[in-house]
């Protein structure tokens, strides 16, 4: 066996192992270098084989690119790898009905940080990213949920006076 049939089966190798990997670690890099180190392959294979052997490589390649590739998804979903990096069911069941009202509406906790538009508050015994509905909320300042938006959740800050009189119509010292 020729170093060029090496290099050339050292290639194919290579980008396929590349691109398997890219199924598991996201983000484009691995499968581009494997789809280059495909289009290497095939270059080598007309060096390796002449102009007609390379043509028949290239040709092979795809193929089995093909191939390996629709099993490998075909089988991967099913390993037990496969089954923790992939959904087992579909995502309509994570989204919630936009017309249902979310469980923390009305809700009371404590700012867990200073709300300068945002932070953290204790919830339900949660901590929960928060924004607040108008200025700054000191840390410990006991809050409402008055809205909630997708992941927005929208305190406003309860103060002493004004829960203590909820429903009475405030005195006038005359």
């Amino acid at each position: 066996m020729s170093s060029a049939t090496q290099l050339f089966a050292a290639f194919i190798a290579m980008g396929l192992i590349l691109i398997a990997l890219e199924i598991i670690v996201p983000g484009g890099i691995l499968g581009a270098f494997g789809v280059i180190a495909l289009l290497g392959a095939i270059a080598i294979g007309f060096v390796a084989f002449g102009p007609q052997g390379g043509i028949l490589a290239a040709v092979a390649v795809l193929i089995f690119s093909a191939v390996i590739l629709a099993v490998w998804l075909k089988l991967f979903p099913r390993t037990r790898m496969g089954k923790a990096l992939t959904l087992q069911k579909d995502g309509r069941s994570f989204k919630t009905d936009p017309t249902t009202p979310s469980p923390l509406l009305g809700k009371e906790g404590v700012a867990a940080s200073n709300l300068q538009l945002s932070g953290i508050a204790t919830i339900d015994g949660r901590r929960t990213d928060v924004v607040a509905e108008s200025a700054f909320i000191p840390a410990g300042a006991r809050v409402k949920v008055v809205k909630v938006e997708g992941h927005r959740v929208v305190v406003r800050e309860i103060h002493a006076a004004s829960a203590e009189s909820v429903g009475t119509t405030p005195s006038v010292a005359v």
